[in-house]
């Protein structure tokens, strides 16, 4: 067993923007940069992957959601490799390796077992097309200095079965370029900047949002829930979303909830403002909605967990709420200021999302620096006194936590 240093996640978009996958990688404490080895990061990260992300009464617990990891040549074969669900699982390499031949070899046999190859630094493979039946993506470095070539390249491509893969996108044009060239999907975290829109910004809340935030207010003021049932019975797709989220949640209950008076006796009646955070982010509409509803959803099943053993169990709601509403600007498209004068949160969950400040804002910045690749994850976690396991623990969990919900 090998100790897993920070994981850090990057989303696979395809030009839809929805998630097809997420790439894995690790990050390390300053101190321990110059000692611990790409291979040992490699054994830890798949060794986690295995044990975290599926079990045997439910297999893989990501959905249809694949997992990206840069593979170590010299592990392909290895036993936590192995141990890995083969046909979640892409191990990204450069296409130099491939000319050992026990590398080659090794390829072709975890091809055999379902994995799937992706091959970066391919740009020549356009020319050398043996090894196409080997490998399932090909990840390309955009560059608009390029573009006529890399359009080339990118249609003697189009009509294979391989799925290519752009980085280094920057902005919502170069994305725009690169989808209508037949690009499959995206790494990085471009969706987080907002996008340039022909129709100008969005104007106040729709109806749907205009409602729940209605309720998240009646339900502050510990109104009646008859009260609250009139107001959610004027819309009945709210309400079957609603019921639909908290019944996915896996509380182990036993039964499913039937009806909102049926959810406050078997729950109680605080956990109704955490449903209403997820129907209010999810009650938006958009090409970008997908994406940065199921970041919102992971920060604030993130945020709650890094808190619990810190925090009583009514503040640790209060992450779950600050995580949901962290990206609530974005989706409803007005900004945070505007959001806060329209719902009445209390002050620390108000620091935390204006400032990333105050008894919740370190928490944030936690849950949201596993979304970055070169994000201050270890220096965070330190200061909190959180260790790379319990963080690690809370991550995966928050990311399967997400998939099972029922969005």
């Amino acid at each position: 067993m090998y100790d897993l240093n920070f994981l850090v996640r990057e989303p696979l978009l395809d030009p839809k923007q929805q998630i097809i996958g997420y790439e894995l990688s690790v990050q390390h404490p300053e101190s321990d940069r110059e000692i611990v080895t790409p291979a040992d990061d490699f054994r830890a990260l798949a060794s986690f992957v295995a044990d975290q992300m599926q079990d045997e009464e439910h297999g893989w617990l990501l959905g249809a959601n694949k997992v990206f990891l840069k593979a170590e040549a010299s592990l392909l074969l290895s036993e936590e490799v192995l141990a890995l669900p083969a046909k979640q699982i892409v191990l990204s390499m450069k296409m130099a390796e491939l000319d050992d031949p026990a590398v080659l070899a090794a390829v072709k046999t975890l091809r055999g077992k379902g994995f799937g190859i992706a091959l970066c630094e391919a740009n020549a493979i356009a020319q050398d097309k043996t090894l196409l039946p080997l490998v399932t993506h090909i990840e390309i470095q955009f560059a608009t200095t390029d573009f006529p070539t890399q359009a080339k390249i990118y249609g003697a491509l189009k009509n294979s079965s391989v799925r290519m893969i752009a980085r280094q996108i920057s902005t919502w044009q170069e994305f725009d370029s690169c989808a209508s060239l037949g690009l499959d999907a995206f790494v990085g975290n471009l969706y987080l900047t907002p996008r340039p829109s022909s129709v100008g910004p969005a104007k106040g809340l729709n109806p749907a949002q205009a409602m729940i935030l209605q309720l998240m207010d009646m339900v502050r003021k510990n109104a009646d829930v008859r009260q609250l049932e009139d107001v959610l019975k004027r819309d009945a797709a709210l309400s079957y979303k609603l019921l639909r989220y908290i019944n996915s949640a896996g509380f182990g209950l036993g039964t499913e909830i039937q009806s909102l008076r049926h959810a406050v006796a078997m729950l109680g009646y605080s956990p109704l403002y955490r449903w209403l955070s997820v129907l209010l982010a999810t009650a938006t509409a958009g090409g970008q909605s997908a994406i940065l509803m199921q970041t919102a959803i992971v920060r604030a099943r993130f945020a709650e967990l890094l808190g619990k053993n810190f925090l009583p169990k009514n503040e640790a709601e209060n992450l779950f709420v600050a995580g949901m509403f962290s990206l609530l600007d974005r989706l409803l498209g007005v900004p945070m200021e505007e959001v806060l004068d329209n719902i009445q949160l209390s002050e620390p969950v108000t620091q935390a999302l204006l400032n990333r400040e105050g008894m919740y804002g370190p928490f944030l910045k936690l849950a949201e620096s596993g979304e970055f690749d070169n994000g201050p994850i270890a220096e965070l976690a330190e200061s909190l006194f959180i260790s790379p396991d319990k963080v690690n623990e809370a991550h995966s969990a928050a990311l399967v936590w997400a998939q099972n919900l029922a969005l």
